[in-house]
């Protein structure tokens, strides 16, 4: 049992999600990460948080799945006691024109990065309710809110994310659990190490401060939003774009 707030963040093992992790941690958090491997780069996160002085582990689940993520869940809650925090991070891409979009390729990016969302909320929202407190925190996207070309599918589940969002945040927030959005815009992550530097430059052209977010400005805005200075925030989308949109 954990004698802390506890935090779970799915898909934290890299990236943003890693960022995020460690920010709950280095603020007191007790921070359990859920994803689909144990490789050596989520066991080395692990090893982190746990010098960062949190009680962590990683659960492996498929969060498009309801009994897989139930199983989480239930695991989580007797091993830690309870759970405070849930970051909804976890999401994958499969870019492309529509029209070289595969049925498949739809279905995989909406099942994960808005099902698994939806999932993942409604398995923690008993206990969210019966101790009369909840913070949610969804990772959107900007490009949920005004659209990318080669990314329908991302688009559609960043912007399905979005309104998900508002509406638990009018469902349950007389229980004292708020859900807020964070729409990030370019930050500079594997993926974006992917791009070549003329099309970085390009959109580097694109935003107002001229350059790429980092992973840490998120996990900032992450936190602040499941922390008690922002109670009275819910159904919030917040954009982390250097003012791109």
């Amino acid at each position: 049992m954990s004698e802390k707030k506890v935090a779970v963040v799915t898909g934290g093992s890299r990236g943003i999600g890693k960022e995020v992790a460690l920010k709950f941690a280095r603020e007191g958090f007790d921070v359990v990460i859920i994803d689909l491997f144990e490789d050596e780069e989520a066991k080395a996160t692990v090893e982190e948080l746990k010098a960062a002085g949190s009680k962590s582990k990683i659960y492996l689940g498929d969060i498009s799945k309801e009994d897989q993520v139930d199983g989480v869940v239930e695991a989580i809650l007797k091993d830690y006691g309870t759970i405070h925090v849930l970051v909804n991070n976890a999401g994958i891409t499969k870019d492309n024109l529509l029209l070289r979009q595969t049925a498949s390729d739809i279905t995989a990016v909406i099942t994960v990065n808005l099902i698994g969302t939806m999932l993942m909320t409604k398995a923690c929202l008993r206990t969210f309710m019966r101790q009369k407190y909840g913070r949610i925190v969804n990772i959107s996207s900007v490009v949920g809110i005004i659209g990318n070309k080669g990314q329908a599918n991302y688009s559609a589940s960043k912007a399905g994310v979005i309104g998900f969002t508002k509406t638990v945040a009018q469902e349950y927030g007389k229980k004292n659990i708020t859900c807020n959005a964070v729409a990030p815009g370019f930050i500079e992550t594997r993926m974006t190490e992917a791009m070549t530097d003329e099309a970085k430059a390009a959109i580097a052209g694109n935003i107002s401060l001229g350059r790429y977010g980092t992973p840490k400005e998120v996990a900032n805005l992450v936190y602040f939003l499941a922390s008690d200075q922002s109670e009275y925030i819910t159904g919030e989308v917040i954009r982390i774009d250097g003012g791109l949109a």
